[in-house]
């Protein structure tokens, strides 16, 4: 079907089963390889949804004020040493974890990814993960914390470094040039958007977020807290990014979705698993200021298994029980009151859709 325009002494025809054609081409991978970046039509409507609602959460670290935490961190009748250490653990850990995940979404994913729309909204993510890197430096200035000392973290604490070396043997298996037409490459880069979307961001996130959250909800670092909060809001839309694209990927290489393939992943996650747990007594060597070990380890058994049945993945502890509840209304934070100010702040546009639900906990 052709459809004709004429103006003044020109016609112009435009094939419309050219552009029918083009459009069935877009996919995840190996889709229609044009030399410009055209959104329309879309395909994958919702990555642009979603594009839409992570650019309304924008947020700037330096708009959460740090006067509180500065003068706990500087007290030791205010907070514990064991305190201390879950804030240094938290720095030292996602000081390097934001920039691996941001440089896989942007030189591993983006690069193979082929549909536009699908690009954009990997470009916003890596844009995100350049905020909370951003936070963190931030957080470690505003503390006067040596530098120095988180870069140490990531090779003299053996459980950040084993948790780093899981997520680089996935993106380094992709920097290279692959044909990814081959299943075997296909299921290299599912794999590498299952474990960095459900087990990485999705699960080796959550101990050390629903620690931090907890000394928040004793009134302990209110700062470092919030800037927390906006980034598991944050990290639920990449969350759903990242398994949006997994499911799309799968649903179009159907050859791929085999039973030992999914038993794979299944190890894999349980593999991020253990390594998360091992940080996570590495982060509260024992029951103190509130907080009991066996609750963080239990809710990461239940995280995990939410990631996997999510990707029509069998759980790895069926039956368990979320022990933390109260994650959930940390997410409600669509406005903020100032901490000094007493104004209120509008962290979410009018134009964003509604913010995360518990299932993203």
């Amino acid at each position: 079907m052709q459809k004709t325009f004429t103006i003044g002494t020109k016609t112009f025809t435009l094939d419309e089963a050219k552009a029918e054609a083009a459009f069935a081409a877009k996919k995840v991978i190996n889709g229609r390889q044009v030399p410009y970046f055209n959104l329309l039509p879309l395909k994958y409507q919702w990555a642009y949804d979603l594009y839409k609602k992570m650019k309304a959460n924008h947020w700037e670290p330096e708009d959460i004020p740090m006067g509180k935490d500065i003068e706990q961190w500087r007290d030791a009748k205010v907070v514990s040493d064991q305190e201390r250490w879950i804030i240094r653990m938290g720095i030292g850990y996602f000081s390097a974890a934001e920039g691996i995940v941001g440089d896989n979404v942007q030189h591993v994913v983006r690069e193979i990814v082929t549909a536009p729309e699908l690009k954009l909204c990997l470009g916003r993510h890596a844009h995100e993960e350049n905020i909370h890197a951003d936070s963190l430096l931030y957080m470690i200035s505003s503390l006067g914390i040596n530098p120095h000392e988180c870069e140490a973290m990531f090779e003299d604490v053996k459980s950040i470094t084993k948790k780093n070396e899981f997520v680089n043997r996935a993106s380094q298996a992709l920097r290279r040039d692959l044909d990814m037409t081959q299943p075997v490459n296909k299921r290299l880069f599912a794999k590498n958007v299952f474990i960095f979307g459900q087990c990485m961001e999705g699960t080796q996130f959550y101990g050390l977020f629903g620690m931090v959250l907890s000394l928040y909800r004793q009134n302990k670092f209110p700062g470092i807290g919030q800037m927390f909060r906006y980034t598991l809001r944050d990290e639920s839309n990449h969350i759903e990014l990242f398994r949006n694209l997994f499911m799309d990927l799968i649903e179009e290489n159907r050859e791929i979705w085999t039973d030992d393939f999914k038993e794979e992943l299944r190890m894999t996650m349980r593999e991020a698993v253990d390594l998360e747990k091992e940080f996570i007594r590495d982060c509260l060597p024992l029951n103190a200021v509130g907080l009991a070990i066996d609750e963080f380890v239990t809710y990461i058994d239940f995280i995990a298994d939410r990631r996997l049945e999510d990707c029509g993945l069998a759980p790895l502890t069926p039956g368990v029980k979320n022990p933390l509840p109260w994650l959930a209304e940390m997410m409600d934070i669509k406005k903020e009151q100032n901490f000094f100010e007493g104004r209120v702040t509008e962290y979410q546009k009018s134009s964003a859709l509604p913010t995360a639900s518990d299932d993203d906990l």
